[in-house]
């Protein structure tokens, strides 16, 4: 099949289990929620090396704010439960608690399965931190830029408003800071997720790979319930299950879609191919991945792409298959 001159080959990506858990969090503008959020996804690109595969997963409107200020959802992924808990951990008491104006809340609040979050953090305050049991008053800052979700989307998760009472039934810590206070729930939530939904383009140069990786990237991100960890959403590093020369390696170079090298293997790279880009996508379930494989394809082909693909491991990676021809039944 074919989009436009592109050709979408029958290929399928190959996923596996995850965990994951989904934190709001809330700042008073936009210019500290944008700082936040960097820190906090930085450095959680892929498992193989991170401890996490982390991003934003959307920017929420103000009544979907536990606070009522400039607020986005974030997902981090492992492999299991306790590996998602330290992440979380670890980094929302690195990049969140030390973060100016911020606060943070469970976006999980529905799941059976949860861990020690500002129970954790608490004891930074010294013995000067407090437990609540709803969100103090705080001046709502207008937002500045911040997109919200595109109107035809459906939120998967549940929902909350300004100091909901949800919220205001769930335990609250407070630390002290040189600013203020920083606002924590207790506890967070984990939840069953897919993770290594992908695509890959395939185009005749790298400025038109780049373009399109752009808008499969744009495409995707008012999209709920997923993240594309890789800068910008894009991976030119494509992997494969362990290594042909370096036994001990978990995960070494996708040569079969390396340009350079398509003279000495087997190569699943187009005639004409010299650039190729992948775009990884975790999500909360199998309809959350294949919505945004569907809407990146779509937004990817075009000029100088001559074909989009998926790769997979031949079953040696997980048990979840998103063929792309499948995509658009």
């Amino acid at each position: 099949m074919k989009i436009g001159s592109t050709q979408i080959l029958d290929s399928y990506a190959e996923a596996f289990s995850a965990r994951y858990t989904r934190l709001i969090i809330t700042a008073a503008d936009d210019y500290w929620l944008e700082a936040a959020l960097r820190a906090l996804t930085g450095y959680g690109t892929s498992v193989i090396g991170c401890d996490a595969e982390a991003g934003a997963e959307r920017y929420l409107p103000a009544a979907e704010s536990p606070d009522g200020r400039p607020a986005a959802a974030v997902l981090l992924f492992a492999f299991n439960a306790e590996a998602v808990k330290l992440a979380a951990q670890h980094r929302v008491a690195q990049c969140i608690l030390t973060a100016p104006s911020t606060a943070c809340f469970n976006g999980l609040p529905e799941t059976a399965e949860s861990f020690s979050l500002g129970k954790y953090l608490r004891y930074f305050g010294d013995g000067f931190e407090s437990r609540e049991s709803r969100v103090k008053s705080q001046e709502p800052t207008a937002s500045r830029g911040v997109p919200a979700p595109g109107p035809k989307e459906s939120n998967p998760f549940p929902k909350s408003g300004p100091h909901p009472s949800t919220l205001n039934s769930r335990p609250l810590w407070y630390i002290p800071m040189m600013d203020g206070e920083f606002c924590v729930e207790a506890t967070a939530g984990i939840a069953k997720g897919i993770a290594g939904g992908n695509i890959i383009i395939q185009a005749t140069n790298q400025a038109d790979a780049l373009a399109s990786a752009r808008r499969a990237a744009a495409a995707m991100a008012p999209l709920p319930g997923v993240i594309t960890p890789f800068p910008g959403g894009v991976c030119r590093s494509g992997s494969k299950v362990g290594a042909n020369k370096y036994k001990s390696l978990p995960a070494s170079t996708a040569e079969a879609y390396c340009p350079t090298l398509r003279e000495q293997v087997k190569s699943e790279l187009v005639a004409g191919t010299t650039c190729a880009y992948e775009i990884v996508i975790d999500g909360i379930d199998e309809a959350s991945i294949a919505a945004a494989m569907r809407a990146a394809t779509e937004a990817a082909a075009g000029d100088g792409v001559l074909a989009i693909s998926a790769s997979n491991y031949g079953g040696k990676l997980g048990k979840y298959s998103f063929r792309m021809h499948d995509l658009f039944k």
